[in-house]
């Protein structure tokens, strides 16, 4: 779980490869989780209780809470053990003590529905927190957070964002840098529409960009997908993915920069460098802007910015290294910024003009009169000129009425009800219970507990009717009878009254 990841504690005891994992190897919080349980409340934070459509905070069932409780728990112990070297058979040992109140919820699944099927829910927990352990890191202080985080800016900042769709995750990525900035650190909560929104591009190409560049080269995971007015739960990675794993790219991704006959004499590999060096925190404050939109100065305009705010008075060649562009598009570029005064050139190299950040240009004092063109004033003239004036606003305009919309089919989803049947009995209106679904009629009834089967007429041996008129399948895993089956359910239906 991703709480499991930040952690304050340190080991009481180096633990050594083949010793048996005890509690005093264990986070002295670790142990307290195991012995005592959650009795500071950390894992119950949204467990029995969920948002409504309209915002409002509604209950959950007691059981339904309670279980979600006991997993968030279970998950949080079996990150402790992987992260200490433990193996699942010490997490199952672990869990499964009678004394051990940590483990109530793996005791509750071996009571109600044996002991294989408690095994079996430990070994998937065990998987999940294992995958999570290996590819996450512990955050002992905020400082330590900031630090990771001003790490991963560093390498988006040095990695070789290629091709139009490279660019545009860039932008992506770093809207989730600015979110996990926002929250402290690399685990954070972030819908589409917010992203795509802080990123200036459409919800379409954000999830073409997730699919093909960002998950699958690991610099994001998705921990847990949104629902109703609760984002999606992301983990900013470090990009570190096995090459074995990557998708085959497109072609259009390798349009410019892999050109694709080398018979023709054409340079076999990347014109732009092994590595770049842009300032993104430029970029995340930019990339937002109408101006940078699509049919506007574009992402290639947004990393060119980048580099030469990062590294001033570059050559076309430097910058078809440092911001990982082609040299056509550098060129193209440079020209377009050139016409609103946000760049010039002195003699070989370009530089940003004063006040090119804001939007406004400068003319060089090097150009010729035919050179001179009329400079921008701010980003707003930049996107009129480029005819993307209001791109952002009608952006968030659709996403509020797709938010509208989505939260009125969930309302109307959560108050859709069967018809009631009623009957008039002494002037008294009384409800009818519907017949449920998964109870057996008379004609399949047997005595002491059998079902008949409707088509042979004979008694099925692997099925039994429980106390309350529902059918169990009684399997070879299961190592119950059917009598410890029904005084189980029977004992659970008693709680659940009393505690109701």
């Amino acid at each position: 779980m991703p709480h499991s990841t930040h952690q304050t504690g340190s080991l009481r005891r180096p633990f050594h490869p083949g010793e048996r994992l005890g509690l005093h190897q264990l986070p002295p919080a670790a142990g307290d989780l195991i012995l005592l349980g959650d009795l500071t409340g950390r894992y119950a934070a949204g467990s029995y209780s969920k948002l409504s459509s309209d915002g409002q905070t509604l209950l959950r069932a007691d059981r339904q809470g309670a279980a979600e409780h006991g997993h968030r728990i279970t998950a949080a112990i079996a990150c402790h053990v992987a992260r200490a070297g433990g193996t699942v058979d010490e997490l199952t040992r672990l869990l499964l003590h009678p004394d051990h109140e940590g483990g109530r919820h793996a005791q509750h699944i071996a009571l109600r529905s044996g002991q294989a099927r408690a095994l079996d829910y430990i070994r998937r927990v065990w998987a999940s927190a294992s995958a999570a352990v290996s590819s996450t890191r512990v955050l002992e202080s905020r400082q330590h957070a900031y630090e990771v985080l001003a790490a991963l800016r560093d390498q988006i900042e040095t990695t070789p964002w290629r091709g139009e769709r490279g660019r545009t995750a860039l932008r992506v990525l770093r809207a989730h840098l600015n979110f996990a900035e926002i929250a402290g650190g690399p685990l954070h909560h972030a819908s589409e529409r917010q992203t795509a929104e802080e990123a200036g591009i459409s919800r379409t190409t954000l999830r073409v960009v997730y699919e093909t560049v960002l998950k699958p080269r690991g610099w994001l995971r998705r921990l847990r997908v949104g629902h109703g007015r609760e984002g999606s739960t992301w983990y900013l990675a470090d990009g570190s993915a096995d090459d074995r794993t990557i998708p085959a790219l497109r072609s259009r991704f390798r349009t410019t920069q892999y050109p694709p006959d080398p018979v023709l004499e054409e340079w076999p590999t990347p014109e732009t460098g092994a590595a770049a060096d842009v300032d993104s925190t430029v970029i995340g404050r930019l990339m937002g802007h109408d101006a940078f939109a699509h049919h506007g100065l574009g992402s290639a305009a947004l990393v060119i910015i980048g580099a030469l705010h990062a590294r001033p008075a570059q050559t076309v060649g430097e910058l078809v290294g440092s911001s990982s562009v082609s040299r056509a598009t550098v060129y193209r570029t440079l020209r377009r910024l050139a016409d609103h005064g946000l760049v010039y050139h002195s003699g070989e190299t370009w530089t940003l003009a004063p006040r090119a950040l804001e939007g406004f240009g400068s003319t060089s004092p090097e150009a010729v009169p035919e050179e001179i063109t009329k400079p921008a004033q701010g980003w707003d003239s930049v996107a009129k000129r480029h005819g993307t004036t209001g791109v952002a606003a009608q952006r968030k305009a659709l996403h509020a009425a797709e938010r509208a919309a989505y939260r009125d089919v969930l309302e109307r989803l959560s108050e859709h009800r069967s018809r009631a049947v009623v009957i008039v009995r002494d002037g008294r209106r009384v409800l009818v219970p519907a017949p449920r679904p998964d109870e057996i009629p008379s004609a399949w009834q047997a005595p002491h507990g059998c079902v008949l089967d409707p088509v042979t007429g004979r008694a099925a041996p692997d099925w039994r009717i429980a106390t309350d008129g529902r059918l169990i399948l009684i399997t070879s895993a299961d190592q119950r009878s059917y009598d410890e089956l029904a005084a189980a359910h029977a004992e659970a239906l008693s709680e659940w009254e009393s505690a109701a």
